[in-house]
């Protein structure tokens, strides 16, 4: 085998059955470990793979899925969590919500709150809670992103700044192993800062495959969030990293972890 044919097997493996360390891979391909590394760095010099933990996986797209397509992706998980989320904001609250379709099932689940004061750059979040007449709905300015219906840049980071919310709800596009908070969009980030920032408690809402996926763009860290609220039981490396940060973990129906 030339080393050709045995990186496009390499990349087909990984493709197969996900991220792979150098030694497995020695193994499989009956080749030393160093010839395995000259492999990975060289198709992680191609920009086909991305070295991780001692091994290498393939490397993502640096762009997000379509919004609607992301709508459906773990929408049973996304309504666990925004239930959960709801079970924590009482009537009458000041609430900031972000960006992306966790925070929209967020604001759908707060359909039954009254007298919210909702602040967002969220378009979807704004329509979703604006239907009751009890609340105020403050949204920022600027270009809406389309399809996503947001908005970014520095008029929804000074909406934010402007205010000091009871609670901030924010996505993110992944979270790394050591806890760093990804996106795909600095605009993004700096607006989940902003958020963050400008809240009493902030809360990170995220289902499970989020944790591990990459993104581009990085700003925060996990321990930044007083509350992470989940669908199902965190895989041991997250609850770790989490009980270190002293961030609380919330699963739906309010079942806290340590």
């Amino acid at each position: 085998m030339n080393t050709t044919e045995r990186q496009n097997d390499i990349v087909t493996l990984i493709r197969e059955r996900g991220l792979q360390g150098i030694d497995r891979l020695a193994e499989h391909f009956a080749v030393t470990p160093q010839t395995i590394r000259r492999d990975v760095n060289a198709l992680c010099d191609a920009n086909i793979l991305r070295r991780r933990h001692g091994g290498a996986e393939l490397l993502q797209a640096a762009t997000n899925s379509p919004y609607d397509s992301r709508r459906i992706t773990n929408l049973a998980a996304k309504r666990r969590v925004g239930a959960a989320v709801a079970g924590l904001i009482p009537n009458h609250a000041s609430v900031m919500l972000g960006i992306g379709t966790t925070p929209e099932q967020v604001a759908l689940a707060l359909a039954g709150h009254d007298d919210l004061t909702v602040i967002t750059n969220n378009l979807n979040v704004a329509m979703a809670l604006s239907a009751n007449r009890s609340n105020r709905v403050v949204i920022a300015g600027g270009t809406l992103r389309l399809p996503d219906r947001d908005l970014l840049g520095p008029e929804a980071e000074a909406l934010f700044r402007g205010y000091r919310a009871d609670f901030g709800v924010f996505g993110v596009g992944g979270i790394d192993a050591d806890g760093t908070l990804l996106d795909f969009d600095r605009a993004e980030v700096s607006a989940r800062e902003a958020l963050r920032e400008s809240c009493r408690h902030a809360v990170l809402v995220a289902d499970l495959s989020k944790f591990g996926r990459a993104a581009p763009a990085h700003g925060g860290a996990l321990g930044s969030a007083d509350t992470l609220v989940l669908d199902a039981t965190p895989p041991a490396a997250l609850a770790a990293l989490a009980a270190e940060a002293g961030v609380r973990v919330l699963l739906p129906e309010g079942e806290a972890v340590a």
